[in-house]
């Protein structure tokens, strides 16, 4: 792989230009997080991709080593793993609820506590989400309950 920079003082705009030979999943992933730059991620639904803006999404959970984008109508699939997508989006407003999931703080309609110092967050979709105990006092005090 050969990584080119070319400067141009009259440049308007940050251009990122990729050739390859074809499209793989490597080359896929290095894509997506460029895009994170920009606020975006790459999904799967189906055989198509999409661009999801990361303010749209409500909570991602991963499920048999395959991590699913949820937003208030659609879910998604995404290549990457969910610690992956956790570097990616902890600066965004997301949060690591449990082992499996991630979900947007600018999204949470509520909090309840529940059994064993657990949270129940209801998100804006009406999903209840379980926060369990090792993540719940770290999760008050980002939205400073405590």
């Amino acid at each position: 792989m050969k990584i080119e920079v070319n400067v141009d003082e009259n440049a308007t705009d940050l251009r990122i230009c990729v050739t390859c030979k074809r499209l793989t999943s490597d080359v896929e992933k290095m894509i997506a997080v460029l895009r994170m730059l920009n606020h975006q991620l790459t999904a799967k639904q189906g055989d198509e991709i999409y661009l999801l803006d990361t303010a749209k999404i409500i909570y991602i959970e991963s499920i048999d080593r395959k991590c699913f984008i949820y937003t208030s109508d659609e879910v998604y699939e995404s290549e990457f793993r969910l610690y992956e997508l956790e570097r990616q989006l902890e600066e965004y407003g997301f949060f690591r609820a449990s082992k499996s999931m991630l979900i947007h703080l600018h999204h949470i309609q509520s909090l309840k506590a529940d059994l064993n110092r657990r949270i129940r967050v209801t998100m804006t979709n009406g999903e209840q989400i379980i926060a369990s105990r090792q993540y719940a006092e770290e999760l008050k005090k980002r939205l400073g309950v405590i």
